[in-house]
């Protein structure tokens, strides 16, 4: 049986506007299609909204789920990497028990899914999503493969940079963010606009670093990337308030 948690909704209020991309931005051409063309109208929130399925909800996944390698019965292609950090609130507090969802596409740029149709090959051992749970500290760690670039036909020979899509969920229904990580030194953030639409203040909040200390010999290069909620050093997200 599913035991509800009541939040208050209040305390899921977005700052921090002027770091979020914008709901359109021109070069991002696909964004014309989606973005409103009238004001937003604020819906009052119902006890849908404002409740989970707590301990259920994090309690879903396991180590096999945290890691994209040995989800299948043979290696998947490409060079491994671990990706770490820690989720955090406005004042730097971490975020426990927080529900972490990851898809990407595999080390040749391309992702599972039937409407990905480019020419460059499927790996039978990637299917490339997990989920994962942070710790008490707000800690997370995830190892997977480093994805490969690809094309998207936004404009005129157009690349995706290497990147992996973050899915957070807090308590609530409501109080899931979206956001993807890039790889710091790729030459292709500077000329992508999708990167682009981030000011550029908060762009590299969307970066991970290389870590040394992360990286385990003879196996995987390890890459920071803490995520922060909101306030001043808010990670931008791909759903602005």
């Amino acid at each position: 049986m599913l035991r509800f948690q009541m939040i208050d909704a209040d305390a899921y209020a977005r700052e921090d506007e002027e770091a979020q991309p914008p709901l359109l931005f021109a070069p991002y051409r696909s964004t014309a299609l989606r973005a409103p063309k009238m004001p937003p109208v604020r819906i009052p929130q119902t006890l849908t909204e404002t409740t989970g399925p707590g301990e259920a909800w994090t309690a879903a996944g396991g180590p096999a789920a945290a890691d994209l390698t040995r989800q299948h019965a043979g290696e998947p292609l490409g060079q491994r990497i671990i990706m770490a950090g820690r989720v955090l609130d406005e004042a730097g507090r971490p975020q426990p028990r927080t529900l972490i969802e990851v898809w990407q596409a595999n080390a040749a740029g391309r992702y599972a899914h039937a409407r990905d149709q480019w020419d460059a090959p499927l790996d039978p051992n990637f299917t490339g999503a997990g989920r994962l749970v942070t710790d008490d500290e707000g800690r997370y760690r995830l190892t997977t493969i480093r994805p490969g670039a690809y094309p998207w036909g936004n404009h005129d020979n157009a690349w995706r940079q290497a990147h992996i899509h973050f899915s957070l969920f807090g308590p609530a229904f409501a109080t899931r963010l979206v956001t993807q990580c890039y790889f710091e030194g790729d030459p292709l953030i500077a000329i992508d606009p999708i990167a682009a639409s981030v000011p550029e203040a908060a762009r590299e909040r969307l970066t991970a670093r290389f870590d040394l200390g992360l990286t385990q010999p003879s196996f995987a290069l390890g890459y920071l990337f803490d995520i922060v909620l909101r306030g001043p050093a808010a990670t931008p997200m791909e759903d602005p308030a």
